[in-house]
């Protein structure tokens, strides 16, 4: 699948070998949403580095959101109503409900991820309080073993 040459060292589109739309058009859509997550986990861990915790945290819920989004279209279940957009409380209820509680697809302990980080990137975007390192650097981790474990179950041939 075309999405190993950017999957194995989760290179930006400057640094892959072939025009990244040319690579997206060639995609399957979960294989586009979990591109997009990795891109998003990539700036969420470039903005701790930076110290932009609030900015980090956001990057950082949606690497969550868009690697639900995946999980989901892997699972054949499509936005509300066959409409185009993916709305945030029906991705998270869509992913907790059916693909954790349902069908046990993933593991228990990702439930609350996408709850957890909404509510963190609400404070860091609207809140008048600054995000610190310790909420940013756990919420980059928790996403990065969220985005594992997706990974996993959307390609599991990926190394």
């Amino acid at each position: 699948m075309v999405y190993h040459a950017i999957r194995g060292n989760v290179q930006t589109p400057t640094r892959c070998p072939v025009p990244w739309r040319i690579l997206l058009m060639a995609m399957s859509e979960p294989s586009v949403y979990l591109a997009k997550a990795e891109e998003s986990l990539l700036g969420a861990a470039s903005e701790l580095a930076q110290g932009r915790y609030n900015n980090s945290i956001n990057r950082a819920y949606y690497a969550c959101f868009q690697a639900a989004i995946a999980a989901l279209q892997h699972a054949s279940i499509g936005p509300r109503g066959g409409q185009n957009g993916w709305a945030h409380a029906y991705v998270q209820a869509e992913f907790v409900g059916r693909l954790i509680h349902q069908r046990k697809q993933y593991p228990e302990r990702l439930r609350q991820v996408l709850a957890r980080h909404l509510t963190l990137r609400h404070l860091a975007d609207y809140a008048p309080e600054m995000m610190t390192y310790l909420h940013a650097s756990r919420a980059v981790q928790r996403a990065h073993d969220f985005l594992a474990v997706i990974r996993a179950e959307v390609t599991p041939h990926a190394c």
